[in-house]
Formats: structure tokens, sequence, C-alpha cells
């Protein structure tokens, strides 16, 4: 049963090495965050699922401590998804199954932000990387399958609104985006996981909105959950919307 779940954006530049000189433009974002993990790991979940927008490489499960690097954006930053402590608890091969295939960078981020989050490892952690793609109706049907997998589910739902709010952003300006991101907006905020099961594929294509996929995964986990919703964050920096919001009893 779902019994907690976090919203964070998954942009490389929440990176600080990656963001270089423009890395304190996003340091409350990075606090933020770092708020709703720690609201995570108070919920005391009997397992931690990360999941976020992959291309077909990164699609599908990724084990505790699977490896993720930032090298292709120009820095010497390598993360592993919340590598357990070597012989606690017989729990070290862990790291090894997860070792044969990379995190997307979505989930890479969902890495970084643990590690420096403090997250306990001795919580069993895994990714999911959710292809963009993928049907509202099967992303439905993959959260209320994540939310069955023990007692005390929490999700870290990595994933950003949509890319096309100013001229500047990497999909230009859409006038349609706006709306569709005030609606995403109002329900994590609400925890609305009808609305979120509703948002428009077509148009989340368009408007280059890379978190739709795992919002509807999320709708599906939280079905009949009844969790209350925080939204911490709403902002557009870059053109692109990002969001941080926090789902508890």
């Amino acid at each position: 049963m779902l019994i907690a779940a976090a919203v964070c954006p998954c942009p490389p530049l929440l990176v600080p090495e990656v963001a270089a000189g423009a890395a304190p433009e996003l340091d409350g974002l990075r606090a933020e965050c770092f708020e709703v993990i720690h609201a995570l790991a108070a919920a005391r979940p009997d397992r931690l699922i990360v999941l976020g927008p992959a291309d077909r490489a990164g699609r599908g499960p990724h084990a505790q401590g699977a490896p993720g690097s930032f090298r292709g954006f120009g820095v010497e930053v390598d993360v592993r998804l919340a590598a357990p402590v070597a012989g606690e608890s017989g729990r070290e091969g862990a790291a090894d199954g997860g070792s044969s295939r990379s995190l997307p960078t979505s989930l890479a981020v969902g890495a970084w932000l643990l590690e420096h989050a403090g997250w306990d490892p001795a919580v069993p952690v895994e990714g999911l990387g959710v292809g963009e793609p993928l049907a509202a109706e099967r992303c439905i049907q993959v959260g209320r399958e994540l939310a069955g997998r023990a007692e005390r589910v929490a999700l870290l739902v990595m994933g950003d609104g949509t890319a096309c709010r100013t001229l500047k952003a990497p999909g230009y300006l859409d006038e349609r985006a706006a709306a569709f991101d005030a609606e995403v907006a109002r329900s994590l905020a609400a925890a609305d996981t009808g609305a979120l099961a509703a948002l428009d594929e077509e148009l989340a294509y368009e408007l280059k909105a890379a978190g739709r996929a795992p919002l509807q995964v999320l709708a599906g986990a939280g079905e009949g959950a009844r969790l209350k919703g925080e939204l911490r964050y709403d902002e557009a920096p870059y053109g692109v919307g990002y969001f941080v919001a926090s789902w508890s009893s």
C-alpha cells in the first residue's frame, strides 16, 4: 500500500557540478527536494521505489546500488541508487546486481538527491524507468502493481512539467503550457489521483512534459490511499515547469 510519495523535478542542473556557475539559482529547489525526501523517510516505508522518465535503454527495473553518471554532462560525478552498506544484512550483493545497467538520467538525479538527503541505505530501494510514451491506462496499472509490492510503499517520483513556458524554453513558448502545469500543480497539492490520471497524453507530448507518465504511475499507486498533498514548489526556471510535492497520510 502506498503510504507516502514525493515528487521532484529531474533536470541534471540539480547537481551543482553540472549547473556550475548557475548552481546557486537552484539552491531553494534542492532544499525543497531534500525536505520531501526527509518526509518520505519519516513515514518509515518498508520499500522505496524511485521512478522517472527513461528512454528505451533505461526502461524497466533498476536494482538498489545500480550506477548512474553525469559524465555525459562534462563532470566527473558518479552515483549509485541508495547503495547498501557492504556486509549489512547480506545485501551488499544488491549493489552488484544493479551494476549491469546504468540508471537513466532521471533516476541518477533521484539517486543524487537521496545521497545528499542522507537516505538510510538499509531501507530497500529500487528504481523504475518509465517510457515517456507509456499509455495512461498502463501507467495506472503499473502504479497499482507497485503499491502492492509491500505493506508500506513509498514513491519518489522524478519528472518535469512542460518545457514550453517561455520564449527561451527548450520547446519555445506554447500558450497552453501554463494551464497544463497549473492543473498538475493543483492535482499534486490536492493529491488528486483522478486528475493526474486524466492528464492529456497527446498534449503532454506536444508540450514536452517529461513527467506525465511517472505522474500517472503515481495516480495508480495512490488510488484509495487517501493521502494528503502539499505543494512546496511550483515554478518554471529556464522555461520548464518544476514541481516539488509531498503526499502523506
